[in-house]
C-alpha cells in the first residue's frame, strides 16, 4: 500500500506537467517571413520562448505586439510549445449577431458577412482588385459618388453629351439634345 507522502511525490512531477500542458501568454514580436509564422511569446513568470504559430489554412494573420495568445506543450514538453490561437480584444468586432463572420484588423479594415448582406469597409483607403481582368456584376450596380474609367468619369461624360450641339445642314448650329443623360 502508499503512504500519503510517497503518493503525493509520485503525482506532483505529474500534475506540475498537466498544470504547465495549456499556457496563455502575450506576443511580444513575430516573424512573418518563414513558411510557418514564429512569435515569440511572455508566458509565466520570466518565461519567454520563440515558437511557431500554427495558423488554419487559407487564413493567415500577423500579430501585433500585446496580442494574448494559447500555447500547447506537445506531449507535455515545454521545450516544444506551439502557439494554437492568438487574438486581440482590442480590435476585435463586438456584438455581431448569431451566426456572423468578420475579417478585420487593427486599422478599420473589415470583411463582414451580417444577417443583411456582406459589408466590405475599407477605413477609409482604397480598395483595389489585382489580376482580376474582369469583374461581373450580374445586377445592378449602384454607386454613391463618381464612377471612372480611364478616360474619365461618368459625369463627365454626361456633362459632354448634355451640353452638346451639332452642326446642321445649313451649317447653323442644332440645339442641345432633347433628352439630357442623367
Amino acid at each position: 500500500m502508499v503512504n500519503a507522502r510517497d503518493a503525493k511525490r509520485l503525482v506532483t512531477p505529474l500534475w506540475r506537467r498537466l498544470r504547465l500542458l495549456i499556457s496563455r501568454g502575450v506576443v511580444a514580436r513575430s516573424d512573418a517571413s518563414r513558411g510557418m509564422q514564429r512569435v515569440q511569446l511572455k508566458l509565466l513568470r520570466q518565461e519567454t520562448r520563440d515558437i511557431e504559430h500554427h495558423e488554419p489554412y487559407g487564413l493567415t494573420a500577423r500579430p501585433k505586439r500585446g496580442a494574448e495568445a494559447i500555447a500547447a506543450a506537445v506531449a507535455g514538453a515545454r521545450g516544444h510549445l506551439l502557439a494554437l490561437v492568438i487574438g486581440d480584444r482590442r480590435y476585435r468586432l463586438k456584438n455581431l449577431k448569431e451566426g456572423e463572420v468578420a475579417l478585420y484588423d487593427d486599422l478599420g479594415h473589415k470583411v463582414y458577412l451580417t444577417r443583411q448582406g456582406i459589408v466590405i469597409d475599407g477605413a477609409g483607403q482604397d480598395i483595389t482588385y489585382i489580376n482580376t481582368p474582369t469583374v461581373h456584376v450580374p445586377n445592378d450596380l449602384r454607386v454613391a459618388n463618381n464612377v471612372y474609367d480611364k478616360n474619365g468619369s461618368m459625369q463627365e461624360m454626361r456633362d459632354t453629351y448634355n451640353g452638346h450641339n451639332h452642326t446642321g445642314d445649313d451649317g447653323g448650329g442644332t440645339s442641345q439634345p432633347h433628352q439630357e443623360m442623367n
